[in-house]
């Protein structure tokens, strides 16, 4: 039997293979189009945005303009595991073909991910361990050979590969280092 516990670390720690203006990126791009989610994404980002965002002069932070509460929204990706979580779900969405794309190369890859339509924002954060072996540097390459029409950005698909992974490449999997020995 197998006794290995499984560690997560909670969503906010992404952050530590963010670039800021990526970071930022990314935060513009899901106000600015959080009009396109499905209604109960949208009542999910507007509820987080109310509770993790502190906007001056606005009791509901959600009905504030983009570009007020821009730097309050780094401030809660910085250090509020929720409000990343509801975050990179609905940029994930508003890249479904990146999703679904990213999604084929990783099980193709032998990844074990959960299925593509999973709402990962209920899990409990993300594994530690990474498929040795795999870098971004390998899975971007990788990506665009398979998908030469489809002009993503290197840094677009990372956060995919780590959305739908669940994964941050804190540490190997040993596991998988035993089987290819």
């Amino acid at each position: 039997m197998n006794d290995q516990s499984v560690e997560f670390l909670p969503y906010h720690a992404i952050n530590e293979f963010m670039r800021d203006d990526y970071r930022l990126q990314v935060i513009q791009e899901v106000f600015n189009n959080e009009n396109l989610l499905e209604e109960d994404l949208r009542n999910s980002f507007d509820k987080m945005t109310r509770l993790a965002l502190k906007v001056p002069g606005f009791r509901n932070s959600a009905k504030a303009p983009t570009r007020v509460k821009i730097k309050p929204a780094v401030d809660a990706f910085e250090r509020n595991p929720f409000f990343v979580a509801v975050v990179l779900e609905c940029w994930s969405i508003m890249h479904l073909e990146l999703k679904k794309n990213v999604y084929a190369q990783l099980s193709g890859r032998g990844w074990q991910i959960l299925p593509v339509d999973t709402d990962r924002t209920q899990l409990p954060g993300f594994l530690m361990t990474w498929p040795a072996g795999e870098t971004f540097e390998k899975l971007v390459t990788a990506f665009q050979e398979l998908y030469p029409d489809d002009h993503q950005q290197p840094d677009d698909i990372s956060l995919m590969v780590v959305w739908l992974s669940g994964r941050l490449p804190y540490q190997e999997d040993d596991e998988e280092l035993e089987e290819e020995k």
